[in-house]
């Protein structure tokens, strides 16, 4: 029998299949928020934690420090190029006044399990600055002991004083952003960083208590080919993290403007970014990491690989996660809010966001709330994106719908995909199969009801 996280690549069918869509870190997705739900919306659902099933919830925080002291090519990140800390002295200021706001809005427990600092580059922050947003969480939140609490850092920014005051800060999971360590990859991507520099910072993690060490890549930047990504495997596995992310570069210079500084004809062919792939996936599974969905490699006895095992895998806005328990406030700019039926998303500006903060209200840009239908198919494509499997009953149970007769047109669309094997229908379950598992995300597209009404996809990247 093929376990669950078994992989099976089938070039073929990859290249068949490999189409433009989200990563549904969502659902729906953030570009089909609206402008009509603003911060009195939010503002209601906080206050409406108190009542019903959401008074005992427990909480994950979200804070997005835009701040980079340089630019890398790739980004695609809401970010701020600057060496100014005048500029984050102000912005650590606002964003304790909508940690305020939004404490003073919000009913039920305010007990947090999962912190985490993302951006930008939230080791920007000097170490008096770490310590006045940390002061400020624990004013107006409560962090629970041994809860979840990470950042992601800049190994060429960091040293181990460093490293030490995030960890009596109470961080205990760090993501190292490394992406490749070829030095002509990293001069094309204006990103250079030593292997030592990066080993340096995860020594110094593991000797200060962090708990889980995650590194970044990602495939199918300039300059890259098939020999030179295998070393940096070789590196990242000598490395030994506890996850491993891979992710597909997507070549957007339309959207994002530090793409344009990239020349076009250093870029991998599809077929060499798909090799580039293959290898990588084999060089993980081989050493033993676990494949979680999506980009994502975990060794076996990691928490993402456990919570699969054991049916408790949720992803959000962070990417896959233990706590699907949790209301998700979010603070800083661009940032999204997930709070019971609704998402709710900041404005993107440091301007419009201090704007919004000095007239005392949030800083809500747009957000959603979910109808009934939303809530079914979210729940579907949380199902297929963390355990590969919808399981019928359950879902007609819990949303009162005949299965197969709501969703007849997807199943019909679903034939296709189960006549090349990437899918089995079954009467109790449909399920993800091994060569259906690196394309998840054409299969979760199915089920959106946004996509299915309008097949508009130029402005996702590719699956692959």
């Amino acid at each position: 029998m093929t376990s669950q996280h078994e992989l099976v690549f089938d070039p073929e069918l990859i290249r068949r299949f490999d189409i433009n869509g989200p990563r549904y870190t969502s659902y729906p997705t953030a570009d089909r928020f609206i402008e009509a739900f603003n911060a009195d919306a939010l503002t209601d659902w906080l206050g409406k934690r108190a009542t019903g099933g959401g008074a005992d919830k427990p909480l994950s925080l979200y804070f997005h420090i835009p701040f980079c002291n340089t630019i890398c090519y790739y980004c695609a990140c809401n970010k701020i190029i600057t060496k100014d800390h005048g500029l984050s002295a102000k912005y650590l200021e606002y964003m304790g006044r909508e940690m305020g706001l939004q404490a003073a809005s919000i009913g039920g427990t305010r007990w947090v399990t999962q912190l985490h600092l993302g951006g930008g580059t939230p080791t920007f922050l000097s170490h008096e600055e770490l310590r006045q947003l940390m002061a400020s969480v624990r004013a107006h939140f409560e962090l629970v002991p041994n809860g979840e609490y990470s950042i992601e850092v800049d190994p060429r920014k960091v040293d181990f004083d460093t490293v030490r005051l995030l960890a009596e800060q109470g961080f205990n999971r760090m993501s190292v952003g490394v992406q490749d360590f070829a030095k002509e990859v990293q001069v094309a991507t204006n990103r250079v960083q030593s292997f030592d520099e990066t080993r340096l910072v995860m020594d110094a993690a593991r000797a200060t208590g962090f708990s889980s060490i995650s590194i970044d890549l990602i495939y199918g930047l300039p300059k890259q080919d098939i020999a030179s990504f295998d070393r940096t495997l070789g590196q990242v596995l000598e490395l030994s993290p506890d996850r491993v992310s891979l992710y597909n570069y997507a070549h957007l210079p339309g959207l994002f403007m530090p793409q344009r500084r990239i020349v076009e004809s250093d870029l991998p062919t599809p077929e060499v970014k798909l090799q580039i792939l293959q290898r990588a996936i084999r060089r993980l599974t081989d050493a033993g990491y676990v494949y979680i969905g999506m980009d994502h490699f975990a060794k076996p006895d990691d928490e993402l690989a456990v919570a699969q095992r054991q049916g408790r895998l949720h992803r959000n806005f962070q990417g896959y996660s233990t706590h699907a328990e949790c209301d998700m406030l979010a603070f800083g700019v661009s940032s999204i809010a997930s709070v019971g039926p609704v998402y709710a998303q900041n404005h993107k500006t440091l301007e419009a966001y201090y704007d919004a903060l000095d007239r005392n209200e949030l800083p809500v840009l747009r957000g959603i709330e979910l109808t009934a239908d939303d809530l079914l198919r979210r729940a579907i494509i949380q199902a297929l994106m963390c355990h590969f499997s919808i399981s019928i009953e359950p879902v007609q149970t819990e949303h009162r719908i005949d299965f197969r007769e709501y969703f007849a047109e997807e199943l019909a669309d679903l034939e296709e995909m189960g006549a090349a094997g990437l899918v089995e229908v079954g009467d109790e379950r449909i399920t993800v199969l091994p060569a259906g598992r690196l394309l998840v995300r054409a299969v979760a597209m199915v089920f959106d009801r946004y996509l299915r009404a309008n097949r508009e996809r130029k402005r996702y990247s590719r699956v692959i």
